[in-house]
């Protein structure tokens, strides 16, 4: 009987926590970390809301430069196929050196999921990639 209640309890949880997903469960911040460790973003994910100013801090805690480019994927395709080494004029296209600590400060007007990758030749298909969904506010 005993097991019972606990797989019931278990249940009930998982139903929650999926609930709580569909209805929008992460909250949007108008701050987020996001570190670079053996060539990946952590966290993968963040979720910022739309039409207010979002303060992103990049670690880079690889001993290589690395990249954060967010947007949609017309950007990416430019990047995949660019030229461009280093990035430090926009806000949402950031080269963050090695074993360093960058601050960015971007709006995103639009709600929607946007990637961020690194285009650094490799990083991509090793899985540098994450997601900013921005969500209405």
């Amino acid at each position: 009987m005993t097991h019972r209640y606990v797989r019931l309890a278990l249940l009930a949880a998982g139903l929650l926590a999926l609930f709580a997903s569909a209805c929008g469960g992460a909250d949007a911040s108008t701050e987020a970390t996001i570190a670079i460790h053996f060539s990946r973003f952590v966290p993968e994910a963040v979720t910022v809301p739309a039409g207010v100013p979002v303060t992103i801090t990049l670690r880079n805690d690889d001993p290589i430069d690395h990249e954060w480019i967010v947007g949609l994927p017309d950007m990416h395709e430019r990047h995949r196929t660019g030229t461009e080494p280093y990035h430090d004029q926009v806000p949402t296209e950031v080269t963050i050196p090695a074993l360093s600590t960058l601050t960015t400060t971007v709006t995103f007007e639009q709600a929607g999921d946007y990637a961020y990758i690194c285009h650094l030749p490799g990083h991509e298909a090793y899985g540098m990639v994450g997601t900013l969904r921005v969500v209405d506010a």
